[in-house]
């Protein structure tokens, strides 16, 4: 799985008022300013973009924390 791609769709529908480029994979993405509400946004497109569910056990801050964090998941509900 592309990072690149997590990362374009942060860009379309996190909402975030800084820069994507400019945040390392491991980034506090709530730190740079994403919202509840941006994440649910984020986690729609993610599903569309990847086909993909995310269980009520990955719908915690912890799963948006960071691109990282959504690649690891992501790669485990594909997996």
């Amino acid at each position: 799985m592309s990072l690149e791609t997590i990362r374009e769709i942060l860009t379309q529908h996190g909402r975030l008022p800084v820069d994507v480029k400019t945040l390392a994979d491991d980034s506090d993405l709530y730190n740079a300013g994403l919202t509840s509400l941006a994440t649910v946004s984020l986690m729609l497109a993610l599903e569309d973009a990847f086909n993909i569910e995310f269980p009520e056990n990955k719908l915690s801050r912890k799963t948006f924390e960071s691109i990282e964090a959504i690649s690891e998941a992501i790669e485990e509900l594909k997996g």
